[in-house]
C-alpha cells in the first residue's frame, strides 16, 4: 500500500509535524502558566496596588509573547508552485525559482532540509525537520523531484 504522503499533490505544502506539534503544545502551556502565575503569584504586603497589576500584566504579557514566539515556529512551511518554492522560516521567507535550486538534502548534521543554490548560497528548509524520520526522508526526495522535474522541463512555468 502507498503511503498517504505519496499519493497526494506534489505541489502540496511542505510542514514539520513533531515540532510544530511540541511548539503548539508548548505555546498553549506558556499562556496557561503565566497566567496562572500572574493572576495567583502572592504579592507582598503593603506594595503599591498599581505596581502589583503592573507586575502581574508584565508576567502574562511574557507568557504570551513565548506563545506568539512558538506558534511562529509552529508554522514555518515551504510551499512549492510552477515557478519555485517560498520558504517561510522562523524569521525569514524567501522565494526561490525552480532554476536557482542545484541540489537538495540534509547537509552534514543540519535539523532539516538545505537547499544548495546556484548562487554558492545555502537556504534552510525549516519545515522538512529530520527528527520527522522517515517522513522527512520522504518530503526531502518528493522536493528533490519537484527540483529535478523543473530542470527537466526549463525551470519554471507550467508543470507537465
Amino acid at each position: 500500500m502507498t503511503p498517504p504522503a505519496e499519493r497526494r499533490d506534489p505541489y502540496a505544502t511542505f510542514r514539520p509535524v513533531r515540532g510544530a506539534w511540541v511548539a503548539r503544545l508548548s505555546a498553549v502551556a506558556s499562556v496557561v502558566v503565566f497566567g496562572m502565575v500572574a493572576i495567583f503569584s502572592p504579592m507582598p504586603l503593603g506594595s503599591d496596588p498599581a505596581l502589583m497589576v503592573l507586575n502581574r500584566v508584565a508576567v502574562a504579557l511574557i507568557g504570551v509573547v513565548m506563545a506568539a514566539f512558538l506558534w511562529r515556529y509552529a508554522r514555518i512551511r515551504a510551499v512549492p508552485g510552477p515557478r519555485g518554492l517560498r520558504v517561510v522560516n522562523l524569521f525569514s521567507t524567501t522565494e526561490v525559482e525552480w532554476a536557482q535550486v542545484l541540489r537538495v538534502g540534509f547537509s552534514g548534521g543540519a535539523s532539516w532540509a538545505v537547499l544548495e543554490l546556484t548562487d554558492t548560497e545555502e537556504l534552510a528548509v525549516m519545515a522538512i525537520q529530520r527528527a520527522d524520520g522517515e517522513h522527512a526522508r520522504r518530503e526531502a526526495s518528493r522536493l528533490a523531484a519537484l527540483v529535478e522535474h523543473h530542470h527537466r522541463t526549463g525551470g519554471g512555468g507550467d508543470a507537465g
